[in-house]
């Protein structure tokens, strides 16, 4: 019988590959946000109270990106070893 990541989650190809696909939809998402900004940025004066709100979900965005990012690095560079 065969479960999802051979071992389980410490199988460290799973992790590799779970946060390789957590990676890629978070990139969506930030490229999203960054779009809602760029767009808002773009209809100004318009709705200028909303800068706060969308610029905190666009940071929120990629600072989770890049925090997934270096736990992928770490995941790799511990693996290597």
């Amino acid at each position: 019988m065969h479960g999802f990541g051979g071992r389980g989650p410490e199988n460290p190809m799973t992790s590799v590959e779970t946060l390789k696909a957590e990676i890629k939809k978070l990139s969506s998402q930030s490229i999203q946000e960054k779009m809602n900004l760029h767009d808002l940025a773009e209809d100004l004066p318009t709705n200028w109270q909303k800068i706060p709100e969308t610029a905190q979900r666009a940071f929120d965005a990629f600072k989770t990106l890049e925090a997934k990012r270096a736990e992928l690095a770490e995941l790799k560079a511990a693996s290597a070893v």
